[in-house]
């Protein structure tokens, strides 16, 4: 048996293609959508995913605003920063790439943004009507596996989900994603205190690694014809490679071989992560009309 592989480059692509006529419309309207990308400090991952993702908005028609901050910069002066984006009416969105400096409070920071223009999700807000299902983006790489997931005509609805890492992020916007009606699914919640992680994932229909830690999930560990959704983006040392490390994700590869799904590092969540930051982006700026 070998899985079938879930492509998020070829959705992803769709989804943007779909974000840029949004974007053109509203360009006819005279809005231009905007994001505003907060970058502090030279942190070689972030710069690597700010500058993906403002890629990406150049190629939908939209706007960047990249506000590039030395990693030393106080405080005060990050949060008057936000406070000017949230009073200016040509950004649409704000994105605050995590992590922060040591000495910065990334709560503090996250709290800072404009609710209406939070389409990481990250405000307690959103977070909040996120959880009561009500109006509000939704995170990024969670919607995104869930329209991943949607694409392939996974069956969610009564399914049994296994979350392998317990996130503000991933973990725990995801699982009350999945609990909500419209997809319905019995969802258990694995963590660094689980006891025995293999017994639960045995359970799964469908299982979902986002814990950060380079082959966490086995093939033992996974039953026949399970659907596996691995978001680990994990940089692991490499001598042979040119750059001196690969990417690869919280799931042994040889679980494909298993699986009746498999979403592959790199090219699986990655980027639909990007794609729902778009969307979210678009609809933010369709609410100004």
């Amino acid at each position: 048996m070998s899985a079938v592989l879930m492509d998020g480059k070829v959705l992803g692509k769709k989804i943007r293609e779909s974000v840029k006529t949004r974007s053109a419309s509203l360009r006819e309207k005279g809005i231009i959508p905007c994001l505003a990308v907060v970058l502090a400090g030279e942190d070689p991952a972030s710069m690597s995913y700010v500058n993906s993702k403002e890629k990406a908005l150049t190629e939908a028609g939209m706007d960047s605003r990249d506000i590039r901050l030395p990693y030393g910069i106080e405080e005060a002066d990050l949060l008057s920063i936000i406070a000017d984006l949230n009073k200016d009416d040509k950004i649409h969105g704000i994105l605050v790439q995590l992590p922060l400096p040591d000495h910065i409070n990334e709560e503090k920071i996250t709290s800072a943004i404009d609710p209406g223009k939070d389409v990481d999700c990250f405000h307690p807000v959103s977070v909040g009507n996120m959880v009561l299902g009500r109006q509000a983006f939704l995170p990024c790489t969670p919607h995104g596996i869930l329209v991943l997931l949607g694409e392939y005509n996974v069956p969610v609805c009564g399914s049994h989900v296994v979350v392998a890492g317990r996130s503000n992020i991933v973990g725990k916007p995801l699982m009350n994603l999945l609990i909500r009606k419209e997809y319905n699914a019995t969802v258990t919640l694995c963590h660094t205190g689980t006891k025995d992680l293999a017994r639960f994932l045995q359970q799964a229909d469908i299982i979902i690694a986002a814990a950060g830690k380079p082959g966490l999930i086995t093939p033992a560990m996974v039953r026949e014809g399970a659907a596996v959704i691995d978001v680990g983006i994990n940089r692991v040392q490499d001598s042979a490679s040119k750059k001196g490390y690969i990417l690869c994700g919280d799931v042994d590869p040889a679980v494909a071989e298993k699986a009746a799904f498999f979403s592959p590092v790199p090219g699986g969540v990655g980027p639909m992560t990007i794609a729902m930051l778009l969307q979210n982006v678009a609809e933010s700026a369709e609410k100004r009309l």
